[in-house]
């Protein structure tokens, strides 16, 4: 993090985001995978599936673990609040990548969306390209299964009227 701050920046606040939430958000995905995976299993000893055996598990296998590799994703996943911008981190796969919106391009009102056990997005930009992990389908952007959100947005707040 300290190479992602500029001279003078503080940080105001710091989290990552709550992968169990993020986690719970896809266990529909399990619903789906474990009974796909024995299902194909039913089908694999009963000799009625021969060459597709190895696609019919790669897809109940990957359904199963995805919940499991976005909770690695969030665990390499740090948001930050500074005293000029905030900051979206990460070490994903190796990858480093900085991800900051000054608060001058942030929206005059940020929103959160409730996704339970506490925490929620926190969405404080919008007009964003959807393809980034961090925008949601519509365009806005912000920190995603963030714990405490209204929390968080009380300090953004802040942050952005001593500027």
């Amino acid at each position: 993090m300290t190479e992602a701050l500029q001279p003078g920046e503080r940080v105001l606040w710091q989290s990552q985001p709550d992968g169990v939430a993020r986690m719970m958000m896809w266990r529909f995905l399990w619903w789906i995978g474990f009974p796909w995976l024995v299902l194909t299993a039913i089908a694999i000893s009963r000799g009625w599936i021969g060459q597709s055996t190895a696609p019919l598990l790669m897809v109940g296998l990957m359904m199963v673990a995805a919940p499991f590799v976005m909770l690695l994703h969030d665990l390499q996943t740090l948001f930050v609040i500074t005293n000029r911008r905030a900051l979206i981190l990460r070490t994903a796969w190796g990858k480093r990548t900085v991800t900051a919106t000054r608060f001058k391009d942030m929206d005059a009102a940020f929103e959160i969306a409730d996704i339970g056990r506490g925490a929620g997005h926190l969405n404080f930009a919008s007009g964003r390209s959807t393809r980034s992990p961090d925008t949601d389908y519509t365009g806005r952007y912000g920190f995603r299964c963030v714990r405490n959100p209204s929390g968080v947005r009380d300090i953004l707040e802040r942050a952005v009227r001593k500027t």
